[in-house]
């Protein structure tokens, strides 16, 4: 029998699978510093950067759909605010609705000199506060700042609300809102700025919105 010798090297899997594991890495960093980079917050500036109180006008529309849920207009709504915190939402019956909350500040709220001696945190659905030596006294900081639902009209709207974040100025426009299930469930909007505690939140659903690095 005659035994015909092929030549030829045998392919170094090891080696292989070396490089790909070397290539998901690298992706992986990238794919990390592209996130740190777009949510790492940016510094406040001295100065009011968002002076105006929002603008609020009551008014009576129809209902509409959204989502399976029932959307009730009583205010068309206005505001640029300074970002004191940004927190997104994906769980729960509201995290597709409302995918994100922001705690915003104007009037003295926007004043870095004001906002870096105050702690600002989100926890579900609420916006904490706590201070030791604000140079405001604590109604002011009441009454021009809270936390607000936002609920994307469009998906571009969406994509532009979870980019927000700390240190950026956004501007709002929509209508402020209560949104009921069929199932008898209920989220009424907070309709003054005045108000604490639970039920002061705004529930906005936004049309336009926009944010920029003041």
């Amino acid at each position: 029998m005659r035994v015909i010798k092929q030549s030829g090297r045998v392919p170094n899997r090891a080696g292989q699978l070396s490089v790909e594991k070397v290539a998901v890495l690298v992706l992986a960093l990238l794919l990390l510093a592209v996130a740190w980079y777009r949510f790492q917050p940016v510094k406040f500036k001295d100065g009011p950067v968002a002076p105006d109180f929002p603008r609020q006008r009551m008014f009576e529309s129809p209902s509409f759909e959204h989502m399976g849920y029932t959307v009730t207009p009583v205010a068309s709504f206005e505001l640029e605010a300074l970002v004191l915190g940004a927190k997104h939402y994906n769980w729960g019956r509201t995290g597709r609705l409302v995918p994100v909350d922001l705690a915003l500040g104007w009037g003295p709220m926007s004043d870095g000199k004001v906002v870096r001696k105050i702690g600002i945190h989100q926890y579900n659905r609420f916006y904490h506060w706590w201070t030791r030596d604000s140079i405001i006294q604590r109604r002011e900081i009441e009454i021009n700042s809270a936390n607000m639902h936002l609920i994307p009209a469009r998906e571009d709207v969406a994509r532009e609300m979870k980019k927000a974040k700390r240190g950026q100025v956004v501007s709002i426009e929509g209508l402020l809102v209560n949104v009921s299930g069929a199932d008898g469930w209920r989220w009424n909007t907070s309709q003054t700025r005045e108000d604490i505690g639970w039920g002061a939140c705004e529930l906005i659903w936004v049309e336009n919105f926009s944010a920029r690095t003041p």
